[in-house]
């Protein structure tokens, strides 16, 4: 599974770097580093979504909020 967050200027002003390290934590805690690659990217011209997030292509708008229930849902539910 491969995982991609946009860092561009506007997601990281929306909080790109804490849903990165949210993410990063949430995969190692899991167990997850052999089967989630996690990744960054620079703009996917969707900044008024931001912060943009890819999983295997499929688009999600992701907040440091609400990246626990995304890693739930979109990530530890599929892998």
């Amino acid at each position: 599974m491969k995982v991609t967050v946009c860092i561009g200027s506007s997601c990281h002003i929306k909080g790109s770097r804490q849903v990165v390290e949210e993410l990063q934590y949430l995969i190692a805690q899991n167990g997850l580093k052999d089967k989630v690659e996690l990744s960054g990217t620079f703009c996917m011209g969707k900044c008024q979504e931001g912060v943009c997030v890819t999983v295997d292509n499929a688009f999600f708008s992701v907040t440091p909020e609400t990246v626990k229930d995304f890693f739930t849902n979109e990530v530890l539910a599929k892998v």
